[in-house]
């Protein structure tokens, strides 16, 4: 099975941008020199209340780069309108709620499946694949398939925080197997959320994973080595693990 891709999410170059007024520094320079450094695809997360990436962001990164833009989006109807709009190459549908930092769980699928449903159809009728960030449970995995998406991206949040080896290794089983579970569906199979240089070799390693997106250790990197280094290595650790 083929390496891993790298998807790079650029949510906190904005983040930074918009804590002095919104100006510097620019989410497309990031997504660029990202492409240039091998990334496979440009992830960005336009959340309801806009606190980072911005609407002008997702249409000047998704006319300006070659390699796959992701869209992570609540399903709200506004939002799932300017992705409408917009045309990304895919959509991943994440939980939203205003007071955390950073996406908190996966989706629960068991809920409010008519609209999940419903949205899934409309962005795929527009030739966007849609993908679905869930927690490694069998279960979910196997409502995603129902419910016609194209792909999902399996939660690491739970493994990158484990605090002892025991429970990291446990961890990991539940992403392999979810990994395992979503291939035998016919589902494309991503994976990310707080994975970093120092624990990204073993979920990398798994081969039905197509795809990694890893946005906050990469843009912490970059301000101690620069932007393309912090993406280069983190690829190159990504490649060197799928091969061994």
């Amino acid at each position: 099975m083929p390496r891993p891709r790298l998807g790079v999410n650029i949510d906190h170059v904005a983040t930074v941008r918009q804590a002095r007024g919104g100006v510097y520094p620019d989410p497309l320079e990031a997504a660029l020199i990202a492409q240039g450094a091998g990334a496979a695809g440009v992830t960005v997360h336009l959340r309801e209340d806009r606190r980072h990436i911005q609407d002008h962001d997702v249409l000047r990164i998704k006319g300006a780069i070659r390699v796959k833009l992701n869209l992570e989006m609540a399903v709200t109807p506004a939002i799932v309108a300017f992705a409408l709009r917009a045309k990304p190459a895919q959509a991943t549908f994440v939980p939203e709620r205003r007071r955390e930092l950073t996406t908190e769980g996966g989706l629960d699928l068991r809920k409010k499946r008519g609209p999940v449903a419903d949205a899934i159809k409309q962005l795929r009728a527009k030739g966007i694949e849609v993908s679905l960030f869930i927690d490694p449970d069998g279960e979910q995995v196997k409502r995603a398939r129902a419910l016609g998406a194209n792909a999902i991206e399996i939660n690491t949040g739970a493994y990158s925080e484990a605090k002892t080896a025991r429970a990291r290794k446990a961890e990991l089983a539940r992403v392999r197997r979810a990994a395992e579970l979503s291939h035998e569906l016919g589902l494309v199979t991503h994976a990310g959320h707080g994975l970093n240089l120092e624990n990204v070799v073993p979920i990398a390693a798994i081969p039905t994973l197509a795809e990694l997106n890893i946005g906050h250790s990469i843009v912490s990197r970059a301000v101690m080595v620069g932007f393309a280094h912090a993406v280069r290595e983190m690829r190159e650790l990504i490649e060197s693990a799928a091969r061994s």
